[in-house]
């Protein structure tokens, strides 16, 4: 259809009238551009808005689907599918339409107000179809699986979760090196790594060389977020060369920190009597992380999934909690645990004081111990590769 033309002019006509809520001016107008030039997208769409402001909404929604053939990802007709289910009393097909829509949903800074509602208005009908969802399972399974252990128990509720859509799939999201066919686990279990109990049980001796280093050089800790002038910070900006969150290294980036180990010589010796990932210029990293009080680390991943880390809580003065995906734990004192970084994690200090914790890498169990050396080769020819011009 030409722009100017007989048929357009009569559209823009049937669309003011629409605007004045005059549907059956707006229809009449409309059925003359398409008898003078045949039906289009455009005004399939104002037919639909006009038989829907009349009340004819079955009418409408047929109407919309005509449309939706035409332009299967009309995000517009979309929303009005949607909202048109909802009249007609199909709320969980109205759902599963609004979840569809806004997934092609535009950037919300280049929507108008009006449509903004109706994605917000959408995302709360689609939020609580899933907690409707949720609820009706957990009946359903109420009386199955009361043998089950905690651990076995609390995959389900996820995976409850994720199935009624009231939270996202954890996947791993690395920086730096994805590795295929490692799986995705935010907490691993702990049989897997049977010397955490050695370390748990050095709580105290490594604690105390590091209040020794905050008593003598709190100086000593930078900040550990670095990015320089110009760079994009993104999620870090107040984090940025900020001494909310500093750290002290003992190895970085495979490099043992002489001076640091030197000061620590109990925990460097117990860390090194540990599987740490060893990877020439990338691993192992062994850090004192310290948080200060009411600071919030956001949501961000790690560089490769085939190295996991190992957290130790050392200062824990309150409440402290951590997110992989979409679990949260509470730091407790002289408990480690192993986590895939590669998936979003965020962490929280909600005390009143200083919070630090002891962390480290170590290579992630799915590995043949062989495949190790050849992953090594392959990343410092790709770091050596983007280095050569």
């Amino acid at each position: 259809m030409n722009l100017g033309s007989p048929q357009s002019d009569l559209l823009r006509q049937a669309g003011e009238r629409l605007a004045r809520m005059d549907p059956h001016g707006a229809l009449d107008l409309i059925d003359q551009a398409e008898r003078m030039g045949g039906a289009t997208h455009n005004s399939i769409l104002n037919r639909a808005l006009a038989l829907r402001l009349m009340g004819d909404f079955h009418g409408s929604l047929a109407t919309i689907e005509d449309a939706l053939a035409i332009q299967p990802y009309d995000f517009i007709a979309l929303l009005a599918k949607g909202a048109l289910l909802e009249k007609i009393s199909r709320p969980k097909a109205a759902a599963e339409v609004f979840r569809n829509a806004l997934k092609i949903a535009p950037p919300r800074e280049r929507c108008p107000p009006a449509i903004l509602a109706q994605i917000d208005y959408a995302d709360g009908l689609v939020k609580r179809h899933a907690e409707r969802l949720g609820e009706a399972m957990r009946r359903a399974v109420a009386d199955i699986g009361s043998d089950l252990d905690e651990a076995t128990r609390d995959r389900f509720e996820e995976g409850l979760e994720i199935y009624a859509g009231l939270k996202p799939a954890p996947k791993q999201e690395p920086i730096l090196l994805n590795y295929p066919r490692l799986p995705a686990i935010p907490f691993y279990d702990r049989a897997l790594f049977p010397w955490l109990s050695e370390l748990e049980a050095a709580t105290d001796i490594i604690k105390t060389e590091l209040e020794a280093l905050l008593a003598a050089d709190l100086d000593a800790f930078a900040p550990y977020i670095q990015y320089p002038k110009g760079a994009p910070v993104n999620q870090w900006g107040e984090l940025n060369h900020s001494r909310k969150w500093t750290s002290l290294f003992l190895w970085r980036d495979g490099e043992r920190q002489d001076e640091a180990c030197e000061r620590c010589p109990r925990t460097t010796a117990l860390l090194e009597g540990l599987p740490m990932a060893h990877q020439d210029g990338f691993a192992p990293t062994a850090v004192f992380s310290a948080l200060q009080p009411h600071t919030h680390i956001p949501a961000h991943t790690g560089s490769a999934n085939v190295r996991l880390l190992t957290h130790l809580p050392l200062i824990l003065p309150g409440p402290a909690r951590f997110r992989v995906g979409n679990r949260t734990r509470e730091w407790e004192m002289g408990r480690a645990w192993v986590f895939d970084d590669t998936i979003e994690h965020e962490a929280w200090n909600d005390a009143d004081a200083l919070r630090v914790i002891l962390i480290f890498d170590v290579w992630n169990p799915y590995l043949a111990e062989g495949e190790k050396a050849l992953i090594t080769a392959m990343m410092k020819a790709q770091r050596q590769f983007a280095q050569d011009e």
